[in-house]
């Protein structure tokens, strides 16, 4: 574990312009520290294979320092823990990604040194069943005790994150962000339960601001940490499909649930199997089959909905509602209940996180 000391030194350095995560590591493990790579003679640092003097020229003059103080106050008063890419508490598979990043900022109860890590991603406008297929599969998962890694968006992200929840796995939430923002704003209702059982890590700083580009960015962690990724549903071209490339190019194992060929959401998919980029997945049994592992400690896990579950006045109005009535928007559901909008929001979540309804695309809820 790095000392505050090093710590400091390595926000310092990672903050050098021109000098990328790649360069940084041939740097430390030439000199053998942060603080000595600064302090060391450039004449000597220039004989590091790959490195040139436009890599060098901002070591000691930029503002690196300045940056580097003001987020090691952010780190201390928001107690955020730090894994460096030479920790046992750095992720095993992402050491060995060239590109991984020099640091992991995590918040939560993470145990980054889990054997059975799955990444899972999709579309951002999961179908009802890309949404079936993925709490499915995790249900069947379960007895494995795998970790979920996503990248916590909207769609098949926060399926999986849910999921996980459900069936008491660790998940890990892979922010394109620092860690004192959320996006998007509306799953900030679910960043406790994530924390309770997993947490969040990035390697962007707090001061970053959030860019298009960095979502792209993160899923080479997304990729390079995990054993093997998922992709639930894709459009024919998608953040998903950059990262099962990406899981491809670390020699990962990537797995796609199939579709119909006239489905929108499928075609990304579809294209990954028939281009050999992605192993067609059924079932959990393929992903067990397939990495390994020991088949007889995977087992079907029984389904058994709570009997019992206890509604307010209210909520059961709605729940009546909604069996009698199937899939309805938010606003029908205000106006038949005789429950402002505002409060049926509020109660549907309610309902969400005790298990007995589910958000569907375009503001519909059905029980589930």
């Amino acid at each position: 574990m790095l000392s505050r000391d090093e710590l400091f030194h390595t926000l310092a350095l990672q903050r050098v312009p021109n000098l990328g995560a790649a360069s940084a590591k041939k740097l430390l493990q030439v000199v053998g520290s942060a603080e000595g790579v600064f302090k060391e003679k450039k004449t000597t640092l220039l004989k590091v294979d790959g490195i040139g003097r436009q890599k060098l020229k901002d070591l000691n003059t930029s503002n690196a320092f300045v940056d580097a103080e003001r987020e090691m106050e952010y780190i201390d008063s928001n107690q955020i823990s730090c894994s460096f890419f030479k920790d046992d508490n750095y992720p095993e598979r992402l050491k060995h990604c060239l590109d991984g990043p020099l640091l992991l900022f995590c918040r939560g109860d993470i145990n980054l040194m889990s054997k059975r890590i799955i990444s899972v991603v999709g579309a951002r406008n999961i179908t009802t069943y890309g949404r079936d297929f993925c709490v499915k599969l995790i249900n069947e998962l379960a007895p494995t005790n795998p970790t979920i890694v996503s990248g916590f968006a909207y769609g098949a992200d926060i399926t999986a994150h849910k999921a996980a929840i459900e069936n008491g796995l660790q998940t890990i939430g892979c922010l394109a962000h620092g860690l004192n923002q959320m996006y998007p704003k509306t799953h900030k209702k679910y960043v406790s339960q994530v924390e309770e059982n997993g947490g969040f890590i990035t390697d962007f700083w707090s001061s970053d601001k959030i860019e298009r580009t960095n979502f792209l960015k993160r899923n080479r962690i997304i990729a390079g940490m995990s054993e093997a990724t998922i992709v639930i549903e894709s459009a024919e071209k998608g953040g998903s499909l950059v990262t099962a490339d990406i899981a491809n190019s670390y020699d990962r194992e990537v797995f796609a649930a199939p579709g119909r060929t006239t489905d929108s959401q499928s075609k990304g998919c579809n294209n990954l199997i028939k281009t050999q980029q992605a192993r067609l997945l059924t079932s959990a049994a393929d992903i067990v089959y397939m990495l390994g592992w020991k088949l007889e400690d995977f087992k079907a896990k029984p389904q058994q909905k709570q009997l019992f579950i206890e509604l307010s006045a209210e909520e059961q109005v709605i729940f009546d509602y909604l069996k009698e009535n199937d899939k309805q928007v938010l606003d029908l559901i205000a106006l038949h209940c005789k429950v402002p909008t505002f409060k049926v929001s509020s109660l549907l979540l309610s309902m969400e996180l005790k298990g007995v309804v589910r958000p569907l695309p375009g503001k519909l809820f059905q029980i589930t």
